[in-house]
This record gives C-alpha cells, sequence and structure tokens, in this order.
C-alpha cells in the first residue's frame, strides 16, 4: 500500500511537471506567434512550424510503424515460447515455464510492443525537425544550369537532392539497424527456452525467414548509401585540390562500384539463403563485402596514390585542378572578376591632385577605433547612452558626395545606476535611444577632434540632412522587452535639469489585450509583474526581440548575416541595413572557406526600421537559385530591390564579410593556370600593418574615389595584395557599391617586374625617417600613447599615395586626438598637422597649390588685405601653440617665422 501510494505521488509530481513545461512551452509558442503576425510574418511562421512538424512526425511514425510491425511478427513465436510445456529428463518430467513468462501477456504484449516502439519513434521526431530545411529545398529545387565535370549532374542536385537522399537513408538506415537488433534480442529470448539455446534460432522458420529479411534490407540500403558515397567524392579532401582528385576517381569510384555491386549480392544471397538453408554462404558473401571495403576502400587508393599518382603527380592531376579552380571561382562568384593592369612607379602633380579633389577631400582620417573613445567622450551625453559601433556611409550633403562616419545613440539599460534600474524605468520609461552621430571622415578641429556634421541631442545639424524620427527602439543594444502606450510617458532624452517625454506612436507591436494575453506574457517573459502593474493598458503594446541581432534571424534563420549591420539616415528617419548570404557547403568541387561552406552570394539586403521594428527583406541577387528556392517556399516574403526605396538604395554597399572572404579566395585561385596553380608560384597574401603599435593583418577599407577610366568618383571597398613570404604590393581588390556599378569586383595588378611598396615596406619607411621617429619617441616619452590608425593605400589617377593618421592621447585622458597625417608617396615621406600641409610639402610647385587652401602653406601675402593679413596671422598663432603644444619644436619654428613674415607685411601696410 505505501509503495502504491509513494508510486502516485511520483506520477502526480511527474504530470504537474509535465503540465508546468507544456503552459511554459504554449505560452512562448503563442506570444512568438502574435509577434511574427505583428510584422505580417505569420505565413512564414506556420510554413516552418508545419514543416517541422510534418518532418518530425513523418520520421516518427515511420521508425514507429517498421520496428512495430517487426516487434507484431515475434508475437506469435514469444507467446509459444512462454507457454508453460512438459521438460523430459529420463524418467523425470518437469514442467517448466520461462521466468520472464509472466511479462508476456497476450493482452498487453501488444501495449508493450508499441510503446518500445514509441520510444525511438520520439527521439527520431525530437533529431529531425531541424532538417525541415532540407526537405523544403529538395520539393522546392531550383536548377544552377551548371553540370558537375565528373557525374554530369546539375549542381542543383547536389546542393538540393543530394542531402534529402543522405537524410532519407540515414532514417531507413537507422531504423533497420534498430529493427534487426530488437527482433534479433526477441530471438535469441525465445531460443534461450530450448536445447542449445540461441544458436538453434535457425531452426525456427520464421526466425529464419524474419531476421533475412531484416539482413537483406540493411545490405540493400547500405548498397543504396555506396551509390551516394559516390557522389560524395566531389567534395573529397584527399587530393592536391577540394574536390575528387586522380586517385579519387580511379580507385575511389571504382571501389563504391565494386561495394555497391557486393552489397546487391548480399541482399540477393540473403533472400535466396531463405530457401537453400546455406548459412555459410551467406558469411562467405559478407566476408567478402568486409574484406572488399578494407581492400578497395584503403589499400588499393593508397597503392595507386603511390605508385602512379605521386611519380607524375601534377600531369596526373591536372584536369582535377582545372575541374577544381573552374568550380571554386564560379561558388565565390571570383570568375566575374575583372583584371586590369595598373602602372607602376608614376609620380602625381598638384594639378592631378586638383583634378581628383573628390577622392583627396574624403581620404578617411578617422580610424574607427580611436574615433570610437572619443565619440563616446563627446557625444553619449549620459551614462545609459551607447555610441557601440562606428560605421562608414556616404551621403550626398550640400549637394557634395561625402564618405562619413556614423554612429547610433543606444540606450543601454544596463547602464542606468544601481538605483534607478527599476521595473517600471527598465520596461516602460527608459525604452528608446535618440539620434545618431555623425562627421566626415577627413575633418578635424584645432582640438584634433572630429568636426560633426550631426550631433548632440536633440540632433543638431548646420547641413541638409535632417531627423525628422530619431527615437531608437530597436538596434545593438537593446536586448530587454519593454513595454509602450501606457498610463505614464516615455523617457524621450535629457532637456537641462529635466527631461523630455514621449509615446510610442508605431503599430508594430503587440497589444496587450486581455488578461489571457496578459498571463501567457508573464509566464513567457518569467516576469509576474506585468500582472500587476497598474500602468498597462489593454491597448498597451509590447516590443521585444528588439536586438536585431535576435530579431532578423528569427524571422529568416536560413540564412547567414555579415558581422556588421549599419545604420542609415533617409528620408528623416532611422533604418539598419544588414547584409544577407544564402550559403551551401554542397557546392562541388569548391574549396571550403573556414570548413563551414563553400559557395556563398550576397542575396538580400535587410531593412529594419530603427523606429518600429518593421523588417523587409529584398533580393539582391535574383540570379541565385538558393534564393530563388527560398522565394518559392516563402512566397511573398523577399521583395525585388527595385521596391527598396531610393533614398535607402543609394546606401547598399559591397558587403565587407562576402568581400573578405572572395579576397581570401582570390589569392589563391586568381592563378587559372594549373602548372602555377599546383606550385602556387603566385599566391597572394593579405598584407599586415602597425595599427596602434602591433602589426595587424589589413582589413578591407571603404573609400571614395575615382577608378582609372571613370568618370566619376565611387564609393569602394579595397583590399591590397602581396605575394606570398614577401612585402611588396602585386594588386589591389576593388569593390563597387554604387549604382549600376554595385556588385562588380576589379582587381588591379601592377607589372611584376617594378617595385611597388606593400603597406609594412611604407611602414618600415615611416619608423626610419628620423624626423618621425624621433617625434614618436618624444610623445611617448612625454606621458602620451601613440596610436598608429590605418594605412590606406588610395589609387588616384595612375599612381599611388599611402595615408595614415596618428593619435595621442594623454595617459589621464581616454580621448584620442588625431595630432598628424603622413603621407608617403614616391620617396618622400612627410609628416605635418593636417592632410593638406602634408599634400604642399610633396607637390607644391613654388605657389602652394594643391587645389585647396592649405593650412600652414608658405603664405602669399602680396596681394592680400591687411583683413586677410589679421586672420592669416590669428591662424598662423594659433598653429604654433599647437605644435608647441604637441612638442613639435621645429613645426613651431616654422609656423613662428611665417607668422613674422606676415606680421612685418601688415605692419608695412599699415604705414602706407
Amino acid at each position: 500500500m505505501e509503495i502504491a501510494l509513494r508510486f502516485s505521488k511520483t506520477l502526480l509530481i511527474l504530470g504537474l511537471l509535465i503540465i508546468l513545461a507544456l503552459i511554459y512551452w504554449g505560452a512562448g509558442f503563442y506570444t512568438d506567434w502574435l509577434w511574427f503576425k505583428s510584422l505580417n510574418f505569420e505565413k512564414l511562421f506556420l510554413t516552418i512550424l508545419l514543416s517541422k512538424w510534418a518532418v518530425g512526425l513523418v520520421a516518427g511514425l515511420t521508425v514507429f510503424l517498421v520496428i512495430f510491425i517487426n516487434l507484431l511478427f515475434t508475437r506469435g513465436p514469444l507467446s509459444k515460447a512462454a507457454e508453460t510445456r512438459p521438460i523430459s529428463d529420463g524418467d523425470i518430467v518437469t514442467l517448466y515455464q520461462p521466468p520472464w513468462s509472466r511479462y508476456v501477456q497476450s493482452k498487453k504484449l501488444t501495449a508493450v510492443m508499441a510503446f518500445l516502439s514509441l520510444i525511438p519513434a520520439f527521439l527520431t521526431t525530437l533529431a529531425v525537425t531541424d532538417n525541415w530545411n532540407i526537405v523544403q529545398q529538395f520539393l522546392h529545387s531550383t536548377p544552377f544550369n551548371l553540370k558537375d565535370p565528373i557525374f554530369h549532374r546539375d549542381v542543383g542536385f547536389y546542393v538540393f537532392q543530394l542531402p534529402f537522399y543522405h537524410f532519407i537513408y540515414r532514417l531507413l538506415l537507422w531504423t533497420s539497424v534498430l529493427s534487426l537488433l530488437a527482433v534479433s534480442g526477441i530471438y535469441a529470448l525465445i531460443g534461450g527456452t530450448v536445447q542449445n539455446g540461441w544458436k538453434s534460432i535457425f531452426r525456427f522458420e520464421q526466425a529464419k525467414y524474419h531476421l533475412s529479411g531484416l539482413a537483406a534490407a540493411f545490405f540493400l540500403l547500405r548498397a543504396w548509401g555506396y551509390h551516394l558515397d559516390q557522389y560524395m567524392l566531389l567534395y573529397s579532401e584527399r587530393g592536391v585540390v577540394y574536390g575528387p582528385g586522380y586517385t579519387d576517381i580511379h580507385a575511389n569510384l571504382l571501389a563504391y562500384k565494386v561495394l555497391f555491386v557486393l552489397a546487391l549480392a548480399c541482399t540477393a544471397i540473403i533472400l535466396l539463403n531463405m530457401f537453400l538453408s546455406r548459412f555459410r554462404l551467406v558469411l562467405y558473401t559478407i566476408g567478402f563485402l568486409v574484406v572488399g571495403s578494407i581492400v578497395l576502400g584503403s589499400i588499393y587508393p593508397a597503392a595507386v596514390q603511390k605508385f602512379i599518382v605521386v611519380p607524375n603527380e601534377m600531369n596526373r592531376e591536372k584536369p582535377y585542378i582545372e575541374n577544381a579552380i573552374k568550380f571554386t571561382r564560379l561558388a565565390y562568384k571570383l570568375d566575374s572578376i575583372e583584371r586590369k593592369s595598373f602602372p607602376a612607379g608614376r609620380e602625381l602633380t598638384a594639378q592631378d591632385l586638383k583634378n581628383n579633389q573628390d577622392t583627396i577631400n574624403n581620404i578617411r582620417l578617422w580610424d574607427y577605433r580611436p574615433l570610437q573613445q572619443t565619440y563616446s567622450q563627446l557625444q553619449e551625453m549620459r551614462l545609459y547612452y551607447q555610441l557601440k559601433n562606428i560605421d562608414i556611409d556616404r551621403y550626398i550633403i550640400d549637394g557634395r558626395y561625402r564618405q562619413v562616419m556614423v554612429a547610433a545613440r543606444e540606450l543601454n539599460q544596463s547602464q542606468l545606476p544601481p538605483q534607478a534600474q527599476t521595473w517600471v524605468n527598465l520596461h516602460l520609461k527608459y525604452t528608446h535611444g535618440y539620434g545618431i552621430v555623425m562627421s566626415p571622415v577627413n575633418e578635424v578641429t584645432r582640438e584634433g577632434l572630429p568636426r560633426f556634421l550631426i550631433k548632440d541631442i536633440p540632433p543638431a545639424t548646420h547641413t541638409d540632412l535632417k531627423i525628422e524620427r530619431p527615437e531608437i527602439y530597436f538596434g545593438e543594444v537593446t536586448d530587454n522587452y519593454v513595454i509602450v502606450n501606457t498610463k505614464s510617458p516615455e523617457f524621450d532624452y535629457p532637456k537641462g535639469d529635466e527631461n523630455a517625454w514621449s509615446t510610442y506612436q508605431g503599430n508594430k507591436g503587440v497589444k496587450v489585450g486581455s488578461l489571457v494575453r496578459r498571463l501567457l506574457f508573464a509566464i513567457s517573459f518569467g516576469d509576474y509583474r506585468l500582472l500587476l502593474s497598474g500602468d498597462i493598458t489593454n491597448e498597451s503594446q509590447v516590443l521585444y526581440y528588439r536586438n536585431i541581432y535576435e530579431r532578423v534571424p528569427k524571422l529568416v534563420p536560413f540564412l547567414t548575416y555579415d558581422r556588421d549591420p549599419y545604420i542609415v539616415l533617409a528620408n528623416g528617419k532611422l533604418y539598419w541595413m544588414w547584409d544577407a548570404y544564402t550559403t551551401t557547403n554542397m557546392f562541388p568541387y569548391a574549396e571550403p572557406y573556414n570548413h563551414r561552406l563553400n559557395y556563398i552570394r550576397n542575396a538580400v539586403k535587410v531593412v529594419v526600421d530603427a523606429y518600429d521594428g518593421s523588417v523587409d527583406f529584398y533580393i539582391a541577387d535574383k540570379d541565385d537559385p538558393i534564393i530563388q528556392t527560398y522565394s518559392k517556399i516563402f512566397p511573398g516574403v523577399f521583395r525585388p530591390l527595385a521596391e527598396m526605396p531610393e533614398a535607402l538604395r543609394a546606401h547598399i554597399r559591397y558587403p565587407e564579410d562576402l568581400f573578405m572572404i572572395q579576397a581570401q579566395k582570390y589569392a589563391i585561385y586568381h592563378m587559372e593556370d594549373y602548372r602555377i596553380f599546383y606550385n602556387k608560384e603566385d599566391k597572394w597574401d593579405r598584407p599586415t600593418e602597425i595599427v596602434e603599435d602591433k602589426e595587424e593583418l589589413m582589413e578591407a577599407y571603404y573609400i571614395i574615389t575615382r577608378l582609372p577610366g571613370e568618370k566619376e568618383p565611387e564609393y569602394i571597398q579595397i583590399l591590397p595584395f602581396i605575394p606570398q613570404n614577401k612585402k611588396n604590393m602585386v594588386a589591389w581588390l576593388a569593390g563597387r557599391s554604387d549604382g549600376p556599378n554595385y556588385g562588380r569586383l576589379l582587381v588591379y595588378e601592377f607589372p611584376k617586374q617594378e617595385l611597388v611598396y606593400g603597406p609594412m615596406q611604407i611602414e618600415a619607411r615611416i619608423n626610419q625617417d628620423t624626423t618621425i621617429s624621433q617625434q614618436l619617441s618624444l610623445w611617448d616619452q612625454r606621458g602620451s600613447r601613440v596610436f598608429r590608425g590605418n594605412l590606406l593605400v588610395i589609387p588616384v589617377k595612375d599612381s599611388l599615395l599611402y595615408v595614415e593618421p596618428l593619435y595621442l592621447q594623454a595617459e589621464q585622458s581616454k580621448m584620442p586626438e588625431l595630432r598628424r597625417v603622413i603621407v608617403v608617396h614616391g620617396d618622400q615621406v612627410v609628416m605635418e598637422p593636417t592632410l593638406e600641409e602634408a599634400l604642399k610639402r610633396i607637390f607644391s610647385d613654388g605657389k602652394g597649390e594643391t587645389g585647396q587652401t592649405t593650412p600652414g602653406a608658405q603664405p602669399a601675402t602680396g596681394d592680400q588685405s591687411v583683413a586677410e593679413l589679421a586672420r592669416e596671422a590669428s591662424r598662423l598663432y594659433d598653429q604654433a601653440m599647437e605644435r608647441l603644444r604637441g612638442g613639435d619644436w621645429a613645426g613651431y619654428g616654422e609656423s613662428l617665422q611665417q607668422l613674422k613674415r606676415v606680421l612685418n607685411e601688415l605692419t608695412a601696410r599699415t604705414k602706407e
């Protein structure tokens, strides 16, 4: 009685736990449904959900039926073996009943078998639901219109169909093995009740037929597995290139074909043996299969590789190297890169700079790393605001095409003072960030700080850029849910000694609605205070999944996303733009990137409204078969790029991650001749540079420049290349972002017979310059830390400029200041307080003309008015003081000499 009571309590507790888990799961499911519906993605939600359920149900039902039916076949023999029967031992007859017979009752046996079949079926259902994407892609596959060179099948077969066949194969093989083990165990149990024990299993006709049938099914599946393994040779990593080589095609492929035949032979002989009863024949066949797999799968390929391939490897592997080059270039879209020559050793003139002012005026002097600290000190304004990332973009500002640095001012609730982190503040009051900060990439104040185009709260600007909706409810640090449209207003922004308040005007949140829905929100969020707050009404909206790193992948989890979404100001509103990729690891013959993918396309541009959280997906590469397949699976989710508002289209850019992946692959796969590729004679590397005081791999960077042969400047991404184990530069890769040229890649190659300095060679020249090295040492000794920014290689006309900014940061300060700019061109290395002065020193033609007014130039006083001379004297004095504070004694003396000449001229003018 006590045991029964204890068992009942256990069942009751277990039942309650299951009910609570179901309620929690149901609440989360319901709130997710409401969230998808609020964004008009409920069809996508249902498609994924039903696909998961369908795949899990079909797979689980298959496992259940196969195992259950096989177990039912053993029911008769099992019941018969459980019966009491006489056993004679001489003159003694004993009634024997197996000890397990009491568990085998006809009424309960079927239920027990069903329960045992349900266990692996349930586990299988849980395990396979994430394969919904494989099934959907199989059902909606799109051809690539490209055939592999070995089996001559469309690439779409490998990307969309082969993964499905492998999924079905593994499911059926798993089911057959489980069935065989379960049935074998039962027949062994039955055999234990007769003389000779389990060894007498095959004396029972039913056991013989049943086990033979299961074994035949197993080997039939293995034959199919060997057939599928042939196609997997296209992803071989054994040869000199990724994909099948000579040994794979002439040895491993043969092995799979022979093993396929042997597995079919095993199937046929096992079935035939059901009538011949020659068990040794079965053992011999299986033995042949095992021996064949060892000899043909390992010994024979090793022999072919050693005695046939290695002595003449390059020629043997020739067609396979060419296949790998072709398909890797196609997979990463390297085949569309335009190759052009770029002259080396040419020097620019002052007139060249005048003709390329758009490039010169957009040379980026601000490195995002020190600028991050400067922005934080100058523009975060309050503890709870955070300028998390600095993005680089371009805008037409007052009619000029300009490159800018921009950061969103988000509200980070974790930075509120501890006493202010109340539930009301975290969920009802402090709901959004406010505005952006923007500065040109090339402008600096006299104090070495950025000159802001947009700053402060509310956003202030002296340009034609306008922000009409500065609130940021959705961003990169918005990790908490908030409730808006409550009885109490939301904190908008600090305003002197008081605060400004606002109310959310969007409609993309989920309304709280009834008490039941409110209860489900409380369960889903694990927050009972949702039920107790008197400020929440039925019309209040809940904003959740606000962090875009969570929000967008939750909507569309089957895309791969770039690491860097960026904020955009368009039509007075703020948006997040994010590049998304379609990828696969099943593109034949293509070398993988980081062992994760071997095909990638920037197929989608994602736009998130920073105010109301609405998300739009635009197709950026309509020729990509994978996005075409997803468009069939989810009609209406992906919109044509032409539907993107023009103001937003002006800010799409060549994605950073894709560019770096393509650059890494192109460093090897620009070699299209198999001989050069085999010997890696012309392998390129990514250069290094000095950042701060450490040598680091160079990052790709955005610039505005006019490419050779083009009429207009454009926004491009650049990365130089150097030869393997060398430091000189051999080429640079450019990704174009503007207008009809968007998505095009160009590589400019330098003449191989001429020296073009690479980034580290330029860094070495800077270090070897005595004036610069002495100045850097002096700064370091005076308690300041020198931060060396990105070295930029700037193509101008048919030559190169190298520009590196230097920042000073006092030990007690967290605000780096831009104090010097180093410019290298030809054999000249100069360092000046500004880029203009550095360019003047290099390109002065005796009149100080480089195409623009150059601070620090020799004053041409002859035709200046008294007022102009006075302003020039004031400027030179400020410059001299700045150089003095920076410890630049030579520059200080030069400024005083210029000031003296201006004052003498001013004295002479006043005497006239």
